[in-house]
């Protein structure tokens, strides 16, 4: 009989081991949520303008992304007009510049270059003014018609843009360094 009080001992103390770990499963799984909820907190911060502005807008949302591309799309073109009055002016000034070298040229090599010169730079100057008098929209509308009509090309120049861009980065690069 001692035996059998053994085995059911044995039993009895295997039954409540059971139940424990299906209990500390259901605790883990509760600690995993909560671990989970604590990141969710943290990463709540960074999106505080946008959660603000979802809750004071009676849309769900869909007000505050449109209001986000219209101040994506106005920056963007305030930026591009900037950039437009700055290379207009760029080109403006290296169109004068050609012109005063122009005169040098014809005292050094002749009238015939310094011609030349002279109608180079006054085709740099009309796309100064051309660009200049076009508004953005304009610039980008000629842009897309012109990769439509012949995509080599722009594929070719974007490439050599590309290029001249990676070189002028890293001769400044080399420059930092000396």
């Amino acid at each position: 009989m001692a035996e059998v009080k053994k085995s059911t001992a044995k039993t009895t103390a295997k039954k409540p081991a059971t139940k424990k770990p299906a209990a500390k499963k259901t605790t883990a799984t509760k600690d995993t949520s909560e671990v989970r909820s604590t990141k969710a907190q943290k990463a709540a911060p960074l999106k505080a303008g946008a959660t603000k502005a979802a809750a004071a807008s009676p849309d769900t949302g869909a007000g505050t992304s449109g209001d986000f591309k219209e101040r994506a799309v106005s920056k963007a073109k305030s930026a591009a007009s900037q950039g437009k009055e700055r290379t207009g002016t760029a080109i403006e000034n290296l169109s004068r510049m050609i012109e005063d070298s122009a005169k040098t040229i014809d005292d050094n090599v002749g009238e015939k270059y310094g011609n030349y010169a002279r109608s180079a730079a006054d085709a740099v100057s009309s796309f100064a003014e051309k660009l200049n008098s076009k508004e953005i929209d304009e610039i980008v509308e000629d842009a897309r018609g012109y990769v439509r009509k012949s995509p080599a090309v722009a594929i070719g120049a974007a490439a050599v843009v590309g290029f001249l861009v990676s070189r002028l980065i890293k001769s400044g690069m080399d420059d930092n360094d000396a």
